[in-house]
């Protein structure tokens, strides 16, 4: 057996023989490894989710809406009986007018908001009710659930039939089954027809750039909308009332490729900017520049987040040069028998870092392993947490926090826990061997 190898087991024989000491000096690393992943993972998760959430607007799509112009809403707000009717936003001639400028777009469709109140029994929410075409929702990536969605024959027949949201089932058909049932708006009756499957815009940043839970949309043909609601909008809410005037309400445009979406946003903002100066009562919503500033906030994001729990490693360096020092001061007699019956400088520093070596391993296997699997669990937890009735009363019903693991975290949180250990190891390693043998044998 060669001497480089019996110095190596005599340093593992020293980890197990102090084996509670030895747990406790890789807690550091344990710990520092574990929060590096966690961290990244949270960062990661979150932010995928806004990535998908903004994704499903469509990445190739173009959203114009009408939006009250600030001198309206200070209008409004001012009197309890206000009733001047506010007129702005998209109009049927600006629907034509991007048409006849943008004859390559794979489609636009518009949107027409419509009614104040959607009502069944006694049940009612504030209208989230369009007037939409058949294509709106391949442009829109809206799935159906159940049912089916509104055809061209609807449009034609002017017919009153919906087609609604998952939240409006919860809300309005708790107990029973929506297809062929009644709804109103204001007081029109519509049938169901089609059920939509649930849409990621429900929270975050989806629903933040939308405006409104799409969950709780209700979709009624686009001739209808124009029939029986014409372009008035009148609603009443905590007392107060709006009554304002909007043709269309919101304009998706598809372009042919992702390639052209930055050039016809812009095209399209200087045609919105001549009919609409200063766009104060319209707006444009696209995604895939809101994908890319995203993506790049996501990257920042996971730096910091590393660098913030990489401090954790550093202590735990930290802990591992303390332990090693003390163990030197400790061992000084050992070290001077080993060196009179002739063991070099060379073998005292490895017998020193293989010790520090294998707390860093093994404690970085271990923090990646709790890392994953505190990951993994988070967002099942916090989601039964919410059930726990201490807790429900602090944590929405809907709380949770999506992880995503990445490979360059786990690789990363280890080499870094590692070369720590190993870096921090070095100088009690050196000190150790620096030791001169007729002073250690003295040492009691």
């Amino acid at each position: 057996m060669s001497i480089l190898t019996e110095t190596a087991q005599l340093g593992l024989r020293n980890l197990r023989r102090k084996m509670l000491r030895s747990i406790l000096t890789a807690l550091g690393i344990i710990f520092g490894v574990a929060a590096v992943i966690i961290m990244v993972a949270i960062g990661e998760g979150s932010t995928r989710q806004a990535l998908a959430q903004i994704e499903q607007l469509g990445a190739r799509n173009i959203i114009i809406r009408s939006q009250k112009p600030p001198e309206s809403a200070n209008q409004n707000s001012g009197s309890q009986s206000q009733s001047r009717m506010n007129k702005y936003g998209l109009t049927r001639t600006d629907l034509e007018v991007i048409r006849a400028n943008f004859p390559d777009a794979e489609s636009i469709v518009p949107l027409k908001e419509v009614g104040g109140q959607v009502l069944r029994n006694e049940r009612r929410r504030t209208s989230q009710a369009f007037g939409v075409v058949a294509e709106f929702a391949e442009v829109a990536n809206l799935r159906v659930a159940r049912g089916r969605y509104l055809t061209t024959r609807d449009m034609d027949d002017a017919a009153l039939v919906c087609v609604i949201g998952a939240e409006l089932v919860n809300q309005f058909f708790p107990m029973e089954d929506p297809l062929g049932q009644t709804i109103r708006i204001d007081a029109k009756v519509f049938h169901v027809v089609g059920v939509l499957a649930p849409v990621g815009l429900a929270g975050g940043a989806g629903s933040s750039l939308v405006g409104r839970d799409l969950n709780f949309d209700m979709h009624i043909p686009m001739s209808t909308a124009q029939q029986v609601f014409g372009d008035s909008i009148f609603r009443r809410t905590s007392g107060s009332f709006q009554f304002s005037e909007v043709q269309i309400s919101e304009i998706y445009m598809s372009v042919p490729t992702r390639d052209r979406v930055a050039l016809d946003a812009e095209r399209l903002r200087r045609v919105l900017n001549v009919r609409h100066p200063g766009m104060t009562d319209t707006t444009m919503i696209v995604p895939l520049e809101l994908l890319a500033t995203a993506q790049k906030t996501r990257r920042t994001a996971n730096i910091v987040l590393t660098l913030v729990a990489a401090v954790s490693l550093l202590v735990g360096g930290i802990g591992i040069m303390n332990i090693m020092l003390a163990s030197v001061t400790e061992r000084t007699r050992e070290i001077g028998i080993r060196r009179a019956i002739g063991a070099t400088r060379d073998h005292i520093l490895l017998q020193f870092l293989v010790e520090t070596g294998v707390l860093s391993i093994i404690g970085g296997l271990i923090g990646v392993m709790v890392g994953i699997g505190v990951a993994l669990v988070l967002d099942k937890g916090i989601k039964v947490l919410t059930r726990l009735p201490l807790v429900s009363g602090f944590l929405p019903a809907d709380s949770g926090m999506p992880t995503s693991v990445t490979l360059w975290s786990v690789l990363l949180a280890f080499a870094v826990a590692v070369i720590t250990g190993l870096v921090f190891g070095i100088y009690p390693a050196r000190r150790a061997s620096m030791q001169d043998p007729i002073v250690a044998l003295r040492h009691d």
